[in-house]
C-alpha cells in the first residue's frame, strides 16, 4: 500500500479482512500493488471528479496503462457522493469512456472501503488460480487467426489485450513471442523487465541433464543382452 493511503479508512478495512500481508511504502504509481502483478489506483468518486477538473486523471491513466504490471482504476462510492460535485454526468461519463476505451485502463467499481478490499482480494485469488492453471477460460473461442493469437498471448502472465496486440504486431506470431529473449520483449511498449521475466519463465522448459557415465552403462548392459 502506498504510504499516502494510511490517512484514510483502508488500513482498517485491510486489517478487518485479515487476508493480506500488508507492506506500506511509497509507490511510484498506483495506490496498491497486489502480488507484484496488479496495480490498483483507488479513487473515491469525489476525488475522481476533482481529478477530471484538474486534468490529472488522464496523465495518471496513461502512466498506469504503460506500467509493467496490469493496472486498474477502482472507483469507490455511490451516487450520493456525486450529489454535490457540481459536474454533469455527461462529463463524468466522457472521462470514463476516455480512460477505459481509448487509454485502455480497466475501471472497476465498489461502494465502500470494505468492498474495495474484497474486490482486490478476488482479483488476487483469481490471478493465482489463472497462473496455476486452476481456472479454465470458458466462453466462446475467438474466431479468426489473429483473434486466436491474441487470446493465446493473453494467457501469459502480465499480458492483457493491449499488450497482446502490441506483441503480435511487433513479433508477427505467437511462436516468435514465446521464443523471444528478455531484451526483445522489453522493446515492446508496456513490457518491463519483470513482465518479460515472468513471460519467459511461464513458457521455458526445464533443462534436460545428460550423464555420459549413465549412458555408457546402459549401452554396455544392452551389448551384454544382445
Amino acid at each position: 500500500m502506498d504510504d499516502r493511503e494510511c490517512r484514510g479508512p483502508m488500513p482498517k478495512a485491510l486489517a478487518d479482512c485479515g487476508a493480506f500481508a500488508l507492506e506500506t511504502r511509497r509507490l511510484e504509481i498506483g495506490d496498491y500493488l497486489l502480488d507484484g502483478a496488479f496495480l490498483v489506483e483507488r479513487k473515491t468518486l469525489p476525488d475522481f471528479v476533482a481529478s477530471i477538473k484538474d486534468g490529472r486523471i488522464f496523465s495518471q491513466a496513461l502512466r498506469l496503462a504503460e506500467a509493467e504490471q496490469r493496472a486498474v482504476l477502482l472507483l469507490e462510492g455511490t451516487s450520493r457522493d456525486l450529489s454535490a460535485c457540481g459536474m454533469r454526468w455527461e462529463a463524468i461519463q466522457g472521462a470514463l469512456i476516455t480512460v477505459s476505451l481509448f487509454v485502455g485502463l480497466p475501471v472497476l467499481r465498489s461502494r465502500c472501503p470494505a468492498e474495495t478490499v474484497r474486490t482486490m482480494l478476488y482479483a488476487a485469488r483469481q490471478h493465482r488460480a489463472v497462473t496455476t492453471g486452476a481456472l479454465p477460460r470458458h466462453g466462446q473461442r475467438p474466431k479468426g487467426k489473429k483473434a486466436l493469437q491474441n487470446h493465446i498471448l493473453q494467457g501469459l502472465p502480465g499480458v492483457g489485450p493491449q499488450r497482446a496486440k502490441r506483441l503480435l504486431e511487433h513479433f508477427g506470431s505467437v511462436g516468435a513471442v514465446v521464443a523471444a529473449e528478455s531484451a526483445a520483449l522489453q522493446s515492446v511498449a508496456g513490457i518491463g523487465p519483470r513482465t518479460a521475466s515472468r513471460m519467459i519463465w511461464s513458457v521455458e522448459e526445464p533443462p534436460v541433464s545428460y550423464c555420459p557415465a549413465a549412458s555408457d552403462a546402459i549401452a554396455s548392459d544392452a551389448a551384454h543382452i544382445l
